[in-house]
């Protein structure tokens, strides 16, 4: 695949319509790295063999942006509020202690059954 060349688009050259995006294209190619047969969609591409990964302008059509996204939450919507890290220990439990048991007297005699 070739790069193809693209500038990015000003405020103004924006188109200004709501219309939904199509939806993805499937696409397949070779790996660069292995050459595992890989798919992935509008020709951006991610190996999980070797972890190669093509660059985004590779795609055949421009990405989404931010208001564009089906999946962006609402305006006004905040993060959830992040968990401490590291987390919190728990109080260690207490095991009730058993007194060690001694072990029986062997017993005189052939150790296996003649």
């Amino acid at each position: 695949m070739t790069r193809r060349p693209h500038r990015a688009q000003l405020p103004e050259e924006r188109p200004e319509s709501t219309a939904p995006l199509p939806p993805p294209e499937l696409t397949e190619a070779e790996c660069r790295r292995c050459g595992t047969y890989i798919a992935g969609l509008d020709g951006r591409y991610a190996c999980g063999v070797c972890g190669w990964v093509n660059d985004h302008s590779e795609g055949h059509r421009r990405l989404p942006r931010a208001d564009e996204d089906p999946d962006r939450p609402p305006k006004g919507r905040r993060r959830p509020k992040q968990l401490p890290w590291p987390p919190l220990e728990a109080p260690p439990q207490t095991v009730p202690q058993t007194p060690p048991q001694t072990p029986a007297e062997p017993t005189a005699g052939p150790p296996y059954p003649c």
